[in-house]
């Protein structure tokens, strides 16, 4: 997970988020993390992609699981990730589960 980490404040920086924005990128991305990871099936890969755009850097972390759920909106987890970024969201598509962050620069919230 640091490579994902370093990655995404990588990205960030390019796109001239601010120190505290990155800084709030690579927390949000942990949390995802740490969201799909107890669901993950053994020995199934964690994905990672980013889009980029203008003024904004989408994340969307998911592994392959046996069972998939959503998580908890109602945990602390989801109110970390939803005080962090831009936009939040947990889809289930198949047997993956797929959760997708989004952060704005600051220009632009």
């Amino acid at each position: 997970m640091s490579v994902l980490r370093t990655a995404t404040a990588g990205l960030a920086a390019r796109l001239d988020f601010t120190l505290d924005d990155i800084e709030d990128l690579r927390i949000a991305v942990d949390e995802a993390c740490a969201m799909v990871l107890p669901q993950a099936r053994t020995g199934s890969d964690l994905a990672c992609a980013f889009y980029l755009a203008e003024r904004s850097l989408t994340v969307a972390v998911s592994a392959e699981c046996d069972a998939p759920r959503q998580p908890s909106h109602d945990g602390f987890a989801w109110t970390v990730l939803a005080a962090l970024t831009s936009s939040v969201s947990a889809d289930v598509d198949g047997d993956r589960l797929v959760i997708t962050l989004a952060r704005n620069t600051a220009e632009t919230r």
